[in-house]
């Protein structure tokens, strides 16, 4: 009897254990999270259409399978501007291609090579 009081102890607290990983009983913590989160993406999803017109939205996808960050870096910037009422009307495709360049001069990364002439005549003509 001791045996199953002890049993039924350490299955109560493994279970404690469990729900609080969880976020709460039956997981409910993590729901409300992903509830959030698909909310936030319908209204980012509307705001979008409400900006861009077709060629820019399937552009805008098209970026966001090659380069995602490029991708959610453009709708943010773009969610911003329609919030802050920088955006008139819908942005057409070529007006989207200029926020593109726009946002590329602002993440671009300059490479420089340097050549060590020194250590690259080693092997001299001479050989």
């Amino acid at each position: 009897m001791a045996d199953d009081a002890e049993l039924e102890a350490i299955r109560a607290r493994r279970m404690a254990e469990m729900q609080a990983q969880m976020g709460g009983p039956g997981g409910g913590g993590n729901d409300q999270q992903k509830e959030k989160e698909r909310q936030m993406e319908e209204m980012k999803h509307s705001i979008l259409c409400q900006v861009l017109d077709q060629s820019a939205r399937t552009r805008l996808n098209t970026i966001a399978v090659a380069k995602p960050e490029k991708a959610k870096m453009v709708e943010s910037m773009l969610m911003q501007m329609a919030q802050s009422g920088q955006i008139q009307g819908k942005l057409n495709e070529t007006q989207l291609k200029g926020l593109l360049e726009r946002v590329n001069e602002r993440t671009q990364k300059t490479t420089t090579v340097k050549f060590d002439r020194r250590r690259a005549a080693l092997d001299s003509d001479s050989d």
